[in-house]
């Protein structure tokens, strides 16, 4: 898309524009409606294309349109439309699914979807599968005729949805039934629309039946997680009456590792489904919204196609968001069940911490006075040979004659002179090492 220019002053000043303006402008016209004269068959597919399968569908289509001398679609386009004689291929990718819709005319003679759809959808056999087919529609666009239009004649009654568009002009019907081969029939009775307004009833018709299909994807996905929900609600409650009647520390410590085990299933089946869950809630809205657009009357006594899908449809829709909501309760319950249960089994811990350290503090007590007491012994043992050193010196002075005490009374003397001297050693020493303790 080219710049914003500016003129003035003899002078053009071109406007840097935003990286990502064209692709939002572009988006607006992305899937543009495309006239359809009366009498027209449109077959429709749908193809699941998650992952890498888009890119190599892609290429195939590319491929196709270059062996036909058809322009093939530019690498960011995700919408291309390629004729070629009297059929034209609509090619659209979205998100997780491609659609592949070949418009051809009809027999204006030939009755209402005759020939079979089977055999008018061979142009699809050219392009390889894109992935797991999801939709298949067999669109009859036709003149109005109560003879040979009439739902009745064409439907099975039990499941007929039958509406007019806002304006009368036009009246679609459908079964939501595939037929033999597969397809599911749907018939637009023009009446007064122009060209590109059946174009777009019948794109929107499409539509419909394309969103329904994608959303009611999600109730699989109920259906598979509900057993193991259900299981760990009851488990649940089990293990919250257990941690009730728990006393000990080891039983405290079992339940929390059963609850964590839970909680991470929970949390595991939850982080699978949340996309297919979100994107059955944007697929609803997006039926109900083209429901909205297309503006429904009633014709007859017969169903509209908003009555069927709300009888039919909404059950399903409900129970996906319940599922959804059930996983979410169960994993906050599950969440708050592990907090009081660390919560206690942290308690329990710290009184376990603190009996230790009293059992602790006893046993320093006890060392300290063994210590004491050794401590004594120790200065006595010490005291009694360093007096009979003594002893032994002071008898030798006084047999040499250097002294002339009595060596006896000389050794009594200095017994208490050196139990001091040696007590005050001792006692300086162990001081010594507890102050370097409290550093």
């Amino acid at each position: 898309m080219s710049a914003v220019v500016l003129i003035g002053d003899g002078e053009a000043v071109r406007l840097t524009p935003h990286p990502l303006r064209a692709a939002v402008l572009g988006e607006v016209h992305a899937r543009p409606f495309t006239p359809i004269s009366v009498p027209s068959r449109v077959v429709h597919f749908a193809f699941d294309t998650s992952g890498a399968r888009a890119q190599a569908d892609r290429a195939n289509l590319i491929a196709f349109c270059t062996s036909r001398g058809l322009q093939p679609p530019s690498p960011a386009e995700k919408h291309h439309r390629a004729p070629f004689g009297t059929t034209v291929l609509r090619w659209e990718q979205h998100s997780e699914f491609t659609t592949y819709t070949w418009e051809m005319p009809a027999d204006p003679a030939a009755a209402p979807f005759h020939p079979d759809a089977a055999s008018l959808a061979l142009p699809m056999r050219l392009v390889p599968q894109p992935g797991p087919l999801l939709v298949a529609v067999d669109l009859q666009l036709l003149k109005e005729d109560l003879q040979r239009t009439a739902p009745e004649r064409l439907f099975d009654n039990a499941s007929l949805a039958v509406a007019e568009n806002s304006d009368g002009a036009a009246l679609y019907a459908t079964d939501f039934q595939p037929g033999p081969s597969g397809f599911v029939r749907i018939l637009v009775a023009n009446r007064t629309m122009s060209p590109e307004r059946a174009g777009a009833l019948v794109q929107r018709v499409i539509e419909l039946e394309t969103y329904r299909t994608l959303a009611l994807l999600g109730l699989p996905e109920t259906q598979r997680l509900s057993p193991s929900i259900a299981a760990a609600e009851r488990r649940l409650v089990e293990v919250t009456d257990q941690m009730r009647q728990a006393g000990d520390l080891a039983a405290n410590h079992k339940l929390l590792d059963e609850l964590t085990a839970l909680a991470a299933e929970v949390e595991a089946g939850a982080a699978a489904s949340v996309f297919r869950f979100g994107a059955s809630r944007a697929y609803e809205e997006i039926v109900e919204q083209r429901l909205q657009t297309i503006g429904e009357r009633k014709v007859g006594g017969l169903p509209t196609w908003s009555s069927f899908l709300a009888r039919r449809m909404k059950p399903a829709m409900r129970t996906c968001v319940t599922t959804e909501a059930r996983q979410s309760s169960l994993s906050l319950k599950l969440a708050r069940a592990a907090n009081l249960l660390r919560t206690r089994v942290d308690v329990e811990l710290e009184q376990q911490n603190q009996e230790l350290l009293k059992s602790m503090n006893a046993r320093t007590r006890l060392q300290l006075r063994l210590q004491a007491t050794v401590e004594g012994l120790s200065v006595a043992a010490i005291t009694y040979y360093v007096v009979s050193l003594f002893g032994y010196i002071a008898k030798a002075a006084h047999d040499s004659g250097t002294l002339h005490l009595e060596p006896s009374v000389l050794t009594a003397a200095f017994v208490p002179i050196a139990g001091f001297a040696i007590w005050w050693t001792v006692h300086s020493i162990r001081r010594k090492h507890i102050a370097g303790e409290d550093r």
